[in-house]
C-alpha cells in the first residue's frame, strides 16, 4: 500500500484543499516561492505572501471567505473583526457567506507607550454587547501577536471569540484553545543575512 493510500482520509482532504488554495493564490501573484526575497524584517526566505495582492480577484477572494464561512458555520456568531485592508476585505465575504450574517467591523493597530496595540473606532465599539459571539479573520498570521490583542480587546468589552479563521497560517503556537482554522497551513524558513544560502550561492535578492 502506497504512503498516499494510508493517510487518513481528512489529512489527504486537508492537503488537497491547500494545494488548490496555493494554485489560487498563484494565480493572483500573492504567493511567491523558489525565489531569493528580502523581508522587511530584513531576513531572507525563499516563500513570500504579498498579502496586497490576496484580495484582488474578487471572486477568488468570495470563494476562500465563503470556505472559512461554511467552517464555522455551526457556531452562531455576531459579528467579524478584523485589521487591515486585506483582512478587511477578506471578512467581508466571510460574514456574508455566514448564516449567521454577522455585522463586519475591524480593529486599527499602532503604537502606544512603544507597545503594539489594536484599538477600536468607538462607532464599532457600541456594536460589542456583553456576550457577543466574535469571529477572528485574519490574511497571514505568522507570530499570532495580532490575533492575541483582537482577542483581548474583545475581551475587555464582555464578548467572546468563538473561532479564528485566516488565510495562511505559518505559526504553530497556541491561541488560548481557541478554534483556528486557516486554509493554508504552511510555514517557510527564514535566514540571517549571514546564514541565507541563496546568498551563498550568489543568488541576487
Amino acid at each position: 500500500m502506497s504512503a498516499a493510500a494510508r493517510k487518513e482520509p481528512a489529512a489527504m482532504e486537508t492537503e488537497v484543499r491547500e494545494k488548490i488554495h496555493l494554485e489560487i493564490l498563484k494565480r493572483t501573484g500573492a504567493y511567491h516561492a523558489n525565489d531569493h526575497i528580502l523581508l522587511p524584517s530584513g531576513q531572507h526566505t525563499s516563500e513570500y505572501i504579498e498579502k496586497t495582492l490576496v484580495t484582488t480577484e474578487p471572486s477568488f477572494t468570495e470563494g476562500l471567505g465563503a470556505v472559512i464561512a461554511k467552517h464555522f458555520a455551526q457556531w452562531p456568531v455576531d459579528m467579524v473583526l478584523s485589521t487591515g485592508p486585506g483582512a478587511l476585505i477578506l471578512s467581508h465575504c466571510v460574514a456574508r457567506a455566514h448564516p449567521s450574517r454577522p455585522v463586519v467591523v475591524y480593529g486599527a493597530k499602532g503604537l502606544s507607550g512603544g507597545k503594539r496595540r489594536v484599538s477600536l473606532p468607538v462607532e464599532f465599539q457600541r456594536l460589542i454587547r456583553p456576550g457577543a459571539k466574535i469571529l477572528l479573520v485574519e490574511d497571514l498570521v505568522s507570530t499570532g501577536s495580532t490575533l492575541t490583542l483582537l482577542s483581548n480587546l474583545v475581551e475587555q468589552f464582555g464578548a467572546l471569540v468563538v473561532g479564528i479563521g485566516c488565510l495562511w497560517r505559518r505559526t504553530s503556537v497556541d491561541l488560548d484553545n481557541r478554534p483556528v482554522f486557516s486554509l493554508v497551513s504552511r510555514d517557510f524558513p527564514t535566514y540571517d543575512p549571514d546564514k541565507c544560502p541563496f546568498c551563498k550561492r550568489g543568488v541576487p535578492a
